[in-house]
């Protein structure tokens, strides 16, 4: 973890108040997270996501008794919505149209995997990386007298780390979970973590996150 609460100016418990805080779950789906998914079949290190969607549930859960809003982000995709942009740079470095079918729309990929939205939470599609470009998340957040973000999910390094930006540069408050959070390396990981503590966002462990949510602790466990 690149920094701990415990050097933060204020209690964490009272920074993260359920009345106004979302936990906000990105790209929780097959191809980023399963074995059977896109990334997986590609080569990606998933040794650890299992764990990172165990956390994801149990701050889920702990997150839904608490009566803090949760809101999950999924990309969902068309080789009509890949942008001119993705697939100019895709081809630049050298890839098949195939490396960026990712979640495609009606597919096994787009499914959710280990946490889905309950009755009344927040659901949003994005087709590439900020989940607040093109969405309407920013005044679903708002309508709940949200203004402070718990982010988690896949991928840290792309759409988490997009997606902080964004919600930093809207006036949301910033939280990002270090080990709810994956990007299929350890340098990787590090290094974005590191660069969102530097910029725009809080990091704190999913424990740290369990221990101040107004409710009885959860246990976590693998996917």
């Amino acid at each position: 973890m690149t920094h701990s609460y415990r050097g933060f100016s204020e209690p964490l418990a009272q920074m993260i108040d359920p009345t106004r805080t979302a936990l906000l779950v990105i790209d929780a789906q097959v191809d980023f997270a399963s074995p059977d998914g896109a990334l997986a079949r590609a080569g990606a290190d998933l040794s650890g996501a299992q764990a990172t969607l165990g956390r994801v549930a149990a701050l889920a859960d702990a997150a839904r008794r608490a009566g803090a809003t949760l809101a999950f982000v999924r990309l969902q995709t068309r080789p009509d919505t890949d942008s001119r942009a993705l697939r100019l740079l895709n081809a630049r470095r050298g890839g098949a149209p195939a490396d960026i079918a990712l979640c495609r729309e009606g597919g096994p990929g787009e499914a959710h995997v280990a946490v889905a939205p309950a009755a009344g939470e927040i659901e949003v599609v994005k087709r590439l990386y900020d989940a607040f470009y093109g969405s309407d998340l920013e005044p679903r957040l708002r309508g709940r007298g949200v203004d402070t973000l718990v982010v988690v999910g896949f991928s840290t390094h792309c759409c988490v780390d997009a997606t902080c930006r964004a919600a930093f540069h809207r006036d949301f408050n910033v939280f990002v979970v270090s080990d709810a959070t994956d990007a299929y390396d350890a340098d990787l990981q590090r290094v974005t973590l590191r660069a969102l503590a530097e910029t725009c966002a809080l990091v704190v462990a999913a424990d740290e996150v369990l221990e101040r949510i107004p409710v009885s602790r959860h246990r976590i466990r693998s996917w």
